[in-house]
């Protein structure tokens, strides 16, 4: 695909959304990059859209956890247990995405978006255990959200925030601002096993990467901040919902057009 200086520009506006939205939610920079990718950038196939903004979002990912870590949002071993878990799925899940209709892919990617937000709006009053840690009691279920998500992250391509931030919030009953900062280790892991896989295929458009990580690094020092002032209350999960249905909307009737 040859992109000229308006798409790689769209490009660059498109990455600094999505760092500012990894570092506020954890999970709406996988959200947007897809659908930003295909309809904002144009970007002609959503297989090299998947794959790209599935590089994009680990390296942007990896760039918010950074700056989680030094605000001391991160459990550490909840992210290790949770990528581990997610990897072989994610490296499963992107197998079976790449050989699923692009655009079929892109609709039941916005349902569970859907779904996923109704399931947080329904707990943004729970703010969670302060201290909460994983531990040898909840380890299976941490595992097994990992793993779950891992599939999801690598059929549908992308990061996987969107769903290791509720994930997190229900093995370990973490607050919310430490599972933003938490789940950052498995998007970051899950983008780059999915990546991979995509990139083996040919599925990357490296120039459109590099230039969606460069606009997302100032777009995750801004997001990073706002989410610690929001932190204190429901705020920041009713944020994280309202995100999701609004593009999820827009992906079901621009997917809509073409099914």
């Amino acid at each position: 695909m040859t992109l000229d200086i308006l798409h790689l520009a769209l490009g660059a506006i498109s990455g600094g959304l999505v760092g500012f939205t990894l570092g506020l939610v954890g999970g709406g920079g996988s959200i947007l990059a897809v659908p930003l990718m295909v309809y904002l950038v144009g970007v002609p196939s959503p297989h090299v859209a998947i794959g790209t903004s599935a590089l994009a979002v680990a390296v942007n990912a990896a760039t918010g956890l950074m700056q989680h870590a030094r605000q001391h949002t991160v459990k550490w071993r909840c992210g290790g247990m949770y990528a581990a878990a997610g990897i072989a799925g994610a490296l499963g899940g992107s197998t079976i995405g790449k050989n699923f209709d692009g655009q079929k892919l892109l609709f039941l990617f916005a349902i569970l978006m859907v779904i996923v937000g109704v399931l947080m709006l329904r707990s943004r009053n729970a703010l969670g255990t302060p201290g909460a840690q994983c531990s040898r009691e909840n380890a299976p279920k941490v595992l097994t959200f990992g793993l779950g998500t891992g599939v999801f992250s690598g059929f549908f391509g992308i990061g996987g925030g969107f769903l290791i931030v509720p994930g997190l919030i229900a093995s370990t009953d973490m607050a919310m601002i430490n599972a933003v900062g938490t789940s950052l280790v498995a998007v970051t892991a899950f983008g780059l096993t999915t990546a991979a896989n995509y990139a083996f295929s040919g599925l990357v458009d490296w120039v459109l990467a590099a230039t969606f990580i460069a606009g997302g690094v100032g777009g995750g020092f801004f997001g990073t901040s706002l989410a610690k002032r929001l932190s204190g209350g429901s705020a920041l999960k009713t944020v994280f919902a309202i995100l999701i249905f609004v593009v999820a909307g827009y992906m079901l009737w621009q997917s809509g057009q073409h099914l």
